[in-house]
């Protein structure tokens, strides 16, 4: 590059900070700006495009069009050639933009004159402002230079929004994250919390963007870079012993921090005048924009290594670690991209409500958040970028919804839900010591779901008759390490004292798919739902299921004790499990261990094969419990991951009733007991319908027992049967629409 446009470049930086260090509104700070850019690139126009919402841009300050189109001229995203560099995050260099495809002409800014056109995007790590815009009446195309020192000048007006520089007048020129911003996501933990955000990891705020001294800025850079490969390879030598591709990957996020090519594009961009801070993140938002559009997995989890290597070279800079002396609210509201389980674990039930970027409603952190019962937003895009410490959130696990800075009349409508919702809990509460029996005379047996021992205080306010399903996975998830036989039989020992007598009934090691141990080499799987996991890890890996069925029959320690497979999927899986439980019963008595006073042993129904199994295994299974979740995904073949599908389908669907129906009756025929496990079994309405189908128990969270039996005690379930029975004759694809007709007129015949 030749060192005159250098100087130029750093020339043009100088005047922008020196402008926005002048007194002013925000206003005047646009209006300087424009002037310098125009002056400064010999260009009869530049003009500045802020969004004013997610949909629509405004002309706000112009130095050549105009002055009477400012705040007047607005466009959608999308639309014209500003629109497009403003929803594709790309430059548009042309030196006859009329000719372009999808330019539009706005006559009331006087453009018609100027042929040329450069626009580029104004962004913050991938956080969308606006467009910064060029234009010239000869019809020539921008040098790269050019093209480049303006992406550079973007970039600070970027960071000088974020500073709140441009506080003031004109309408779209509030300081950022101040105005009410919703974020649809999706539900990963039912609930509703009201609080303030903790980010878990907080945004790191560049203050100087411009720099007057490139050499000393790369001395600062090369000083950092260096302490950041020294802590990588430090984090390299101390993971010695881990498996071949966890070192990969290890290596892989190695190789990007010593890549000259990043130091070299970071090198460059302060020699145009950036500080190195400023160079660091410019590199950052140039990844970020590639991993939106990035098809291949690899190359997005490698974007994902470049990113938080950013990240922590922003933090040696800066000095801005995550501890950033700013105390965490009485009501925290977690913050984050995405969390490990242990991390969330630690927070523990201080938090009211989590709100993450990332994860699915099967991953780790949804796991610890239904064990601790927290609501829980997945997939809110952008929410990192937008929230601030501090900032008052309203979470709304059910839908999928989070609130951020609302407004005082969505906050009052959100108080009023949770104080209906309180309300009816203490209604329910009155119910903890009676049984689930409906007016027909029918009892429902209602267990709760658990896997921590922060689980198990529920047992006793809920009103649970016992505990359905104990994930014994969650113990191997949150350790960084295989936990020992004597730890987990302390554990289990722990959860049978807690239950006081009550049945827990212990599901074996579920792992695969999307639980994968920290320690376990993870299995590439074109659908690692139907793939190695559960009991096929048991069966092909059975060192481990050993261990744990030893450590189940030492907790047990005399007690009754139940113990249940996952993912059985035909009988010889079910035999064998159990032939392994049986050698380690008869091992723990050669030992002279007590034995349990009786076992139970059965097998989770997820598969639509285990239904079609022979009779054999009906009779063999000690009792059998439909895993509802799996079991729904695999009948309609939709993910229940996948947002698009998992809701296309509906569990009251007259197909699904009518199969669960057949599991009811070759059941019955063996007198082989069975239960409903997922989160289906806690909707009252779907609820009653299972029950009315025959099931006469069902596990659920410990929140959702009050509804269930309330209802429950409300109806005769025959009657509920007649009316699934009527919807089905009628070709009623779900009997939902029926079911809550006939609800609502037995709430009107009760007078409630």
């Amino acid at each position: 590059m030749p060192e005159r446009y250098e100087t130029e470049s750093r020339k043009l930086l100088r005047r922008l900070r020196d402008t926005l260090a002048e007194e002013g509104a925000g206003q005047e700070r646009l209006d300087r700006i424009t002037h310098i850019i125009a002056d400064s690139m010999r260009t009869e126009v530049c003009s500045i495009y802020l969004l004013r919402d997610a949909d629509t841009l405004e002309l706000c300050a112009t130095e050549g069009l105009k002055p009477e189109a400012v705040h007047q001229t607005r466009l959608k995203v999308g639309e014209g050639l500003v629109g497009r560099v403003a929803r594709t995050a790309r430059t548009i260099n042309t030196g006859d933009a009329p000719a372009m495809a999808g330019f539009r002409y706005m006559p009331e800014t006087g453009e018609e004159v100027y042929s040329s056109f450069l626009g580029v995007p104004i962004q913050r790590l991938g956080e969308r402002l606006g467009v910064l815009v060029v234009q010239s009446r000869e019809a020539r195309e921008f040098s790269e230079d050019e093209v480049y020192a303006l992406e550079v000048v973007a970039m600070v007006i970027a960071e000088m929004a974020e500073l709140g520089a441009f506080v003031g007048d004109g309408g779209t020129l509030g300081q950022p994250h101040q105005h009410p911003a919703l974020f649809r996501g999706g539900p990963g933990q039912e609930g509703e919390a009201q609080g303030h955000v903790w980010l878990h990891e907080p945004r790191v705020v560049v203050t100087n963007p411009v720099a007057d001294d490139p050499q000393a800025e790369r001395e600062r850079l090369q000083a950092a870079v260096d302490k950041l490969r020294v802590s990588v390879d430090d984090m390299l030598a101390s993971a010695q012993g881990v498996d071949k591709e966890q070192a990969e990957v290890l290596q892989a996020y190695r190789m990007f921090a010593h890549s000259r090519g990043w130091l070299r594009r970071m090198e460059e961009d302060i020699d145009r005048g950036l500080s190195a801070e400023a160079a660091v993140e410019k590199e950052q938002s140039v990844a970020r924009a590639r991993l939106h559009t990035a098809p291949d997995p690899y190359l997005r989890e490698r974007l994902h290594d470049l990113d938080d290597l950013s990240n922590r070279l922003l933090r040696i800079l800066t000095g801005q670690g995550r501890e950033t002396g700013a105390e965490m609210p009485a009501d925290p509201i977690l913050v984050a991209r995405s969390i490990g389980p242990g991390e969330l674990l630690d927070y523990g039930r201080r938090l009211r409500g989590i709100v993450l970027e990332e994860g699915s409603v099967g991953s780790h952190a949804a796991i610890v958040a239904r064990a601790l019962a927290i609501p829980l937003v997945i997939h809110a895009e952008g929410i990192t970028t937008e929230a601030l410490n501090g900032d008052p959130i309203l979470v709304d696990g059910t839908e999928g919804v989070a609130h951020l800075r609302p407004e005082e009349s969505v906050v009052t409508a959100f108080r009023d839900k949770i104080a209906m919702q309180a309300q009816a809990q203490e209604r329910y509460a009155s119910l903890r010591d009676k049984t689930a029996t409906a007016r027909c005379g029918t009892t429902v047996a209602l267990d709760m779901n658990a896997g921590l021992m922060a689980d198990l205080p529920s047992l006793e306010g809920s009103g649970a008759d016992g505990v359905g399903l104990f994930r014994t996975e969650l113990q191997f998830l949150i350790n960084n390490k295989m936990p020992k036989r004597g730890e987990l039989a302390a554990i289990y020992a722990r959860v049978l004292d807690a239950a006081k007598g009550r049945r827990v009934v212990f599901r074996t090691l579920d792992i695969g798919s999307d639980k994968v141990l920290p320690y376990m080499k993870r299995q590439e799987e074109p659908n690692p739902a139907l793939g190695w996991r559960a009991i096929r890890v048991g069966l092909d890996k059975p060192g481990v299921m050993r261990m744990q069925l030893q450590a189940l029959i030492r907790a047990a320690g005399g007690r009754p004790l139940a113990v249940m497979f996952p993912f059985i999927a035909q009988v010889e899986e079910f035999l064998a499990a159990r032939e392994h439980l049986t050698r380690e019963l008869e091992r723990e008595e050669r030992l002279g261990h007590p034995l349990p006073e009786r076992v139970e042993v059965g097998a989770m129904l997820e598969t639509p094969s285990l239904a079609f199994a022979s009779r054999r295994f009906f009779e063999e299974a000690d009792f059998i419990s439909i895993g509802g979740n799996d079991l729904k995904q695999f009948f309609f073949a939709a993910d229940r991951e996948n947002e698009r599908v998992r809701r296309r389908y509906d569990t009251l669907n007259v197909s699904f009733l009518t199969f669960l129906g057949q599991i009811v009756d070759r059941c019955a025929e063996a007198e082989t007991p069975l239960s409903f496990c997922g989160e289906d079994a806690g909707r009252p309405i779907e609820a009653i319908c299972l029950a009315a189908m025959g099931l006469r128990r069902l596990s659920m969270r410990p929140a959702s027992i009050g509804p269930v039996k309330h209802l429950i005690r409300r109806v005769d379930l025959g009657e509920a049967r007649d009316v699934i029975e009527t919807a089905r004759n009628r070709g009623d694809q779900s009997v939902r629409p029926a079911m809550r007709d006939w609800l609502a007129s037995q709430r009107q015949g009760n007078g409630a």
